[in-house]
């Protein structure tokens, strides 16, 4: 997955009312980004709620973040370079 890709969708989900720490589908997750991409007016919204939250209570937003993005790998199931060329 392209790393601005992969950002994005994290952003997205970041920005989702989807509880962090949960463990949702693949289906879940894109619906949860799409509806944030929605309501937010697109991924540039995503990434403003992202950075808002950063700036309001970093505490929580830095494991928000770190959930996003390993349930966006998950979900769309990224694979590293090496293991591809093992399989």
């Amino acid at each position: 997955m392209r790393s601005q890709m992969l950002a994005a969708r994290a952003a997205a989900l970041f920005a989702s009312d989807l509880p962090a720490g949960s463990r949702p589908t693949a289906f879940a997750v894109e619906a949860a980004i799409a509806d944030a991409v929605r309501s937010c007016g697109g991924t540039r919204g995503c990434v403003a709620i992202m950075a808002a939250a950063y700036g309001d209570c970093p505490e929580t937003a830095a494991p928000r973040m770190r959930w996003a993005r390993s349930v966006v790998l998950s979900a769309y199931a990224v694979r590293s370079p090496e293991l591809a060329l093992a399989a």
